[in-house]
Order: structure tokens, then C-alpha cells, then sequence
């Protein structure tokens, strides 16, 4: 059975929580690239994948989430893009062992398009394609392009997807609040997003990271406004606050599950977390989503 189906059956999914505070728990130096791991600490990879899936998720992601050439070249990594990409890929299969699907997570390049910075269209496109093809070839059940702040680059990810590959794909985008609403750091709205992207084709439309599940949920409401299209939702616990030099999320599992039932309501159709949620968090999530949906 596919991730539709049963989406379709029980009325939700559940995603996994996040991935680099759970390695940062387990050993990984602040600042390294969480990629390496992959081939150097494989076992605690492994472990986080398999962690979530024993919390209950249907979907979880891979450690692939900086894996791009743009992104590794910095850390002195660029030769290494297929490998790191596969082995991530194989980490989280085997964590999955069929009781979940996987996604690739295709992370920013952290650079940005012309004219405001000094990246072609093409390059941002050539750049995604070596990555996606990496992981595709792994084996994975879809991509997940998220933590996305730019359209444009991220459009660029979906058309490299799209092109090497026929597999589902979900474009995730980030937005702060602020005086004008809801907007990513390019001064896009949710609303306007999820149309641009619901036109563009891509399978799932989402939300991930910079707020917490009470924003999420307005969030939902306003791309649910412009896209009929499955919404992947996946909130912080709550926002990162600086405690005596260590980043902190206050949102328990229990704050979080209380308002899954309203972030269903608002349109969502595969929640999970993102930064500082953990496989508590998720295993009180789904429990939630499946009382609120009468599921088993």
C-alpha cells in the first residue's frame, strides 16, 4: 500500500520530529556537518530514524538535509555528494524496515538567485539534480524539499526533482510572523506560496519550522485557502530561546498534542515536528491525530 492510500484511508499521516537536535543529543560536535555521520557515525543515524518509527511515524526523513554540493563545499565535502546522499538513504530505509515510507530531505543551498545574489536558475537546478538523483537511485518513496525561505530556489529543487525523477514531492516552506502576517524571509505569504506551487505541480504543499504548532495552525488555514493538494505541517516546539548559552524548545509533547486536533481541522494531512520536537513528541501527536480522526 502506498503513502496515499493509507492517507486516504485513515485520514492522516504522521511524519518523523526533528533530526539535528536528536543528533546533537547523541554526540554531533556543534557546527559539523550532520551529512558526515552518515558515513562516520552511522549507527546514531540509524537510531534516530529508528526511534521515530517506533513513535509511530508513517514517513520519515533521511540526514541528507544539507547534502547538496553548495552546502558541502563548505564544509570541504563536495566530492562526497553521491555517498553521503546514498548512505543517508540506506540508513533510514533499514531504520524503516517497511513499516514506514521515506523521504529524502533536500535542505537550502544556502546561497541565493540572481538578482539578489549570484546564483543562476540553471545552477540551483544542476546543483539539486546531482542530490535527488543520489537519492532516488537509494531507493527512496518521495522527496521532501523543505525549511525552503526562497520560491524561486525552491522551485528550482521541484523542477530538478521533477526531472530526474517520478516520485512524490513536497516543497515546504518557512514563515515568520510579523507585523504584515505570516511571510517567508523573502516577503512571501503562505497563501500566495501554496497557489504558486499547487500551479507548478508539486504533489504536497507545506510548512516547516520557524513556529510553533499554535502558529502552524493559522499557517494551514491561509494555504489551505489556495490549494487543495495534501499539506505536510511540521511546527518547532514553540521558538528556540537562548538558555545560558544552549537553545531551548519549551513546547512539551503534551502542549503540542493538545492542538493537533485544531491543526487537522485547519487543513493538515500529514503532521510531524520539526526543530526541538522529539520521538515523545511525535508519539503523543499521533495518538492525538488518531483519536481526533477515530483511527486505531
Amino acid at each position: 500500500m502506498d503513502w496515499r492510500s493509507v492517507m486516504k484511508e485513515r485520514g492522516f499521516l504522521i511524519s518523523d520530529g526533528a533530526w539535528g537536535t536528536e543528533l546533537a543529543k547523541l554526540g554531533l560536535p556543534a557546527g559539523e556537518a550532520t551529512e558526515l555521520w552518515n558515513a562516520e557515525n552511522p549507527t546514531a543515524v540509524e537510531k534516530v530514524a529508528l526511534n521515530y518509527v517506533k513513535a509511530g511515524a508513517d514517513i520519515v526523513l533521511t540526514n541528507t538535509f544539507g547534502g547538496n554540493r553548495m552546502q558541502l563545499e563548505k564544509r570541504g565535502l563536495g566530492d562526497r555528494v553521491v555517498e553521503l546522499n546514498r548512505r543517508g538513504v540506506e540508513l533510514s530505509l533499514q531504520a524503516a524496515a517497511g513499516r514506514a515510507f521515506v523521504f529524502a530531505s533536500i535542505g537550502p543551498t544556502g546561497e541565493m538567485l540572481e538578482p539578489h545574489g549570484t546564483k543562476t536558475e540553471a545552477e540551483m537546478i544542476e546543483c539539486y539534480a546531482e542530490q535527488v538523483v543520489a537519492c532516488a537511485r537509494g531507493g527512496v518513496d518521495g522527496l521532501c524539499i523543505e525549511s525552503m525561505s526562497d520560491l524561486g530556489e525552491a522551485l528550482a529543487a521541484y523542477q530538478a526533482g521533477r526531472k530526474a525523477c517520478k516520485l512524490p514531492i513536497i516543497v515546504s516552506m518557512t514563515y515568520e510572523k510579523g507585523d504584515r502576517g505570516y511571510l517567508t524571509m523573502m516577503g512571501v505569504r503562505p497563501e500566495a506560496a501554496a497557489k504558486a506551487l499547487d500551479q507548478a505541480g508539486v504533489d504536497l504543499v507545506g510548512s516547516n519550522c520557524g513556529n510553533g504548532i499554535a502558529n502552524m495552525i493559522d499557517v494551514t488555514r491561509l494555504m489551505r485557502t489556495a490549494t487543495r493538494k495534501p499539506l505536510w505541517i511540521k511546527p518547532n516546539a514553540g521558538l528556540p530561546e537562548l538558555v545560558d548559552g544552549v537553545t531551548v524548545y519549551r513546547e512539551t509533547s503534551a502542549v503540542m498534542a493538545a492542538q493537533v486536533p485544531a491543526l487537522l481541522k485547519a487543513g493538515a494531512n500529514i503532521i510531524g515536528g520539526c526543530c526541538g520536537t522529539t520521538p515523545g513528541h511525535i508519539r503523543q501527536m499521533a495518538a492525538a491525530a488518531r483519536q481526533a480522526k477515530g483511527a486505531h
